[in-house]
C-alpha cells in the first residue's frame, strides 16, 4: 500500500483522485491510499504567503516516511528543489488558461469589479482592460466564485484548470498568448524520495512535453527571483517538436510591460527558460517587479 500525501481542499483532493486513477491504470499491481495533510497555508488564511506555504508539511511527511508520494499543484512548489526529494512525474497538463466566472470580458462595463488574488492576473488584466476595477480577494476557488453570487464582485479571474477539476463552468477564457499564465499553471507534480524504487515507477505517468514546457516556465521564474507571488507570467508549449516560450513582466498598474518570446530544443528547456529571463532582465523587467505588498499577500496562489 502506497500512501499519497495531499492537502485537504476540494481541489487538492480532486487532483489527487485524478492522479491515483492514472496510477492504478499504469501500475495495476499497486494499491494507493490518500492521506490528507494540513499545511501552513491551509491553517492560517492570513499568513504572509511565501515560498512553500502549501507544500512544506507535505514534503516533511514525505521525508519522514509518513507518506510515500505527494501530489501538488506544480505552481505551489518552490523552484528550488527540496534536498532528498524529486519530482518523479509531471502528468499531462490540464488547461493552462485563466478564465472569468461571472461574465464575458467584452460584456463587463468600465468600473465593473473583477476579483483576483494574483498580482500577475491583476497587472495583465489592468493592461488589457484599464477601465475595470480589480479587487483583491482571497479564498479557495468555490469561495471566490461565491463572491460573484453574493454580489461582492461582478466577476472573478481564476485558473481554468482548477475550475474544470471541480466541475465548475467558466464564462470566458483568456487567450494564453494574451494573458500569459503562471509558471506551471494547470500542471501537477508528483514528488517522491530520491532513490526510492517508487520514484522510477512514477515515470509511467510522466508526460515529457508537459515536463519540458513547465521546466522552461519555472526556469524563467527561478532566474527572476523564484517567488510564486511575483507577477511573472510565462507560457511554454510544444509546436511541432519545437519548444516555444513566452514570458512577460507587467507593472502593477498595467501601464508598462516587457515581453520576450524564444524557441528551441525541448531537451534544453531549462537553458531556454533562463535565456528568456535574461532577456527580460535586459529589457528592464527587474525594475517592474514590485516588493511584496499587502495586496500581493492578499490570497493564496494555491487556492486557484
Amino acid at each position: 500500500m502506497a500512501h499519497v500525501g495531499t492537502r485537504g481542499s476540494r481541489l487538492a483532493r480532486a487532483q489527487t483522485a485524478w492522479v491515483i486513477e492514472r496510477l492504478r491504470a499504469a501500475l495495476p499491481d499497486r494499491r494507493w491510499l490518500e492521506v490528507l495533510i494540513s499545511t501552513t497555508g491551509d491553517q492560517n488564511g492570513s499568513v504572509a504567503l511565501g515560498s512553500g506555504v502549501f507544500v512544506k508539511e507535505i514534503e516533511q511527511a514525505l521525508l519522514d516516511g509518513g507518506v510515500d508520494i505527494a501530489v501538488h499543484s506544480l505552481k505551489d512548489l518552490p523552484t528550488d528543489s527540496t534536498p532528498g526529494l524529486t519530482i518523479a512525474a509531471i502528468p499531462q497538463r490540464a488547461d493552462p488558461r485563466d478564465c472569468l466566472v461571472g461574465g464575458r470580458l467584452e460584456d463587463l462595463p468600465d468600473g465593473a469589479r473583477v476579483g483576483t488574488g494574483s498580482p500577475r492576473r491583476a497587472s495583465q488584466l489592468r493592461r488589457l482592460r484599464p477601465g475595470l476595477q480589480v479587487v483583491a480577494i482571497r479564498g479557495n476557488v468555490p469561495t471566490r466564485v461565491d463572491k460573484v453570487r453574493s454580489g461582492q464582485v461582478e466577476a472573478v479571474m481564476v485558473a481554468a484548470a482548477g475550475l474544470g477539476r471541480l466541475g465548475m463552468p467558466a464564462d470566458f477564457f483568456f487567450d494564453p498568448e494574451v494573458i500569459l499564465p503562471a509558471p506551471g499553471q494547470g500542471a501537477l507534480a508528483i514528488q517522491a524520495r530520491e532513490g526510492d524504487d517508487l520514484a522510477s515507477l512514477l515515470a509511467a505517468i510522466d508526460h515529457p512535453p508537459t515536463r519540458s514546457a513547465t521546466t522552461a516556465e519555472r526556469a524563467v521564474l527561478a532566474a527572476l527571483g523564484g517567488g510564486c507571488m511575483l507577477p511573472v507570467a510565462t507560457y511554454a508549449r510544444d509546436e511541432g517538436g519545437v519548444l516555444v516560450v513566452e514570458a512577460a513582466v507587467t507593472s502593477d498598474d498595467g501601464a508598462r510591460q516587457v515581453r520576450v518570446r524564444a524557441s528551441g530544443d525541448p531537451a534544453e528547456a531549462a537553458a531556454l527558460g533562463a535565456g528568456v529571463a535574461e532577456r527580460l532582465a535586459d529589457l528592464g523587467a527587474m525594475d517592474l517587479l514590485p516588493e511584496i505588498t499587502g495586496y500581493a499577500r492578499g490570497a493564496p496562489q494555491g487556492a486557484g
